[in-house]
């Protein structure tokens, strides 16, 4: 039996990862579950799942929280505090970080430390911080196993194999649902153009970075700290139909690759259960018509990404070669620049050039965690400060 904490537990991640334990009671139980502001779905939680320690986003949201849950109440924290107290004060085996954004940075920061099994689904975080989580990782003898079904995918290809064997790893794109679409057409996109994602079911944020292929971007800065692998080592293709979820080519000319239906309950249960493997999430027939083997004929292709209609992995594999904290200014100015667009503010092709004017002015000063935390304000006021000033012309 291992107890779980989940940090992030009413988004998309969260609710799937739940779903998971729901089908394995005998494998796994919940020990904390923590959230942001969504306490009406928070409480339904803690009601069915009985974890030890709960957080919120604030005191009020704690306050709220406490008037809907019946007596003996858990304990109940908010912010920061509240998810180290949810990663560490409640006993977890398990971490799973599914937050987005910086907030968890310390909770993850202090379960690695403390050589802790962490599952990890915040982009954010591997991208800003991760050369210093897994360094210190690698330090304590936590086991990071990454959720991203293409990190989860290159986890399980190089698993057994010799790092000097590695030439190259190869990470697949859905495309979005902008592949096919003009820059022209691409100017006049809603936000509910962008969030209608053809294959996978995801929260806002990464729905928006996979229409403008940020997630790609991110994922190459990701693949290189979770594998120490050099930039030029590391691939993006799209891949429509969303079944190879990642490559590695070996030195010997050999290729491995990872099949299996776009369903994030399969990645969460490989990091959840690893290095066992739980039985399937999703039937048989299921997976074998997924990956072409149920009858019908199906095809696989493979495209390279447009630069020009989306710059974002350009733009990612700039700040991944700058290093230090570079990568922290790339994401958070593309957080900001995306929620600016979901409230719309800018049009979507205003995202890059925002994104690209925030990394190139950026003056970059040491490498802990504090300075990652310190560009990741800097790059967010960067873009918060561009956006007033368009809307003020």
């Amino acid at each position: 039996m291992r107890r779980v904490a989940i940090l992030g537990s009413t988004g998309s991640i969260g609710r799937q990862t739940l779903e998971v334990i729901a089908a394995h009671p005998e494998r796994f139980s919940v020990a904390a579950l923590a959230a942001g502001e969504n306490i009406e779905l928070l409480a339904q939680q803690a009601r069915s799942w009985q974890p030890q320690v709960l957080s919120v986003a604030s005191s009020e949201t704690a306050s709220a929280l406490r008037q809907r849950l019946p007596h003996p109440l858990p304990r109940i924290e908010h912010g920061e505090d509240g998810l180290v107290a949810c990663a560490l004060e409640a006993e977890a085996d398990i971490v799973v970080a599914a937050t987005d954004g910086m907030v968890a940075l310390r909770a993850v920061f202090e379960s690695v430390s403390r050589g802790l099994h962490v599952a990890l689904a915040n982009k954010e975080l591997l991208v800003a911080a991760g050369h210093i989580i897994c360094r210190l990782a690698r330090s304590t003898g936590a086991r990071i196993v990454p959720v991203d079904s293409e990190h989860s995918a290159l986890f399980q290809c190089l698993a057994g194999e010799q790092p000097e064997d590695v030439k190259s790893v190869i990470l697949t794109a859905s495309g979005g649902p902008f592949w096919e679409w003009s820059l022209e057409r691409m100017e006049k996109a809603t936000p509910e153009d962008a969030l209608a994602h053809p294959k996978w079911r995801m929260g806002a944020k990464n729905t928006l970075d996979s229409a403008s292929l940020m997630n790609k971007g991110l994922e190459v800065i990701e693949a290189s700290s979770l594998f120490s692998l050099p930039p030029a080592s590391i691939e993006v293709v799209v891949h429509r139909q969303s079944v190879v979820h990642g490559f590695v080519i070996f030195r010997d000319g050999n290729v491995k690759a990872q099949l299996a239906s776009p369903d994030m309950r399969l990645p969460i249960g490989y990091a959840l259960a690893y290095p066992q493997r739980l039985p399937a999430a999703v039937a048989e027939a299921d997976t074998r018509a997924a990956i072409g083997l149920g009858g019908a004929a199906t095809t696989l292709t493979f495209e390279p990404v447009d630069d020009v209609r989306f710059p974002s992995v350009r733009l990612a594999y700039r700040a991944l070669a700058l290093g230090g904290t570079y990568p922290a200014v790339l994401s958070a100015a593309n957080e900001e620049a995306g929620r600016a667009f979901l409230r719309k503010q800018i049009k979507f092709t205003q995202i890059h050039p925002i994104v690209e004017s925030v990394l190139e002015n950026h003056l970059p000063a040491g490498d802990d965690l504090e300075d990652v935390l310190s560009a990741d304000r800097t790059g967010r006021e960067q873009v918060r400060d561009a956006i007033r000033a368009s809307l003020h012309r």
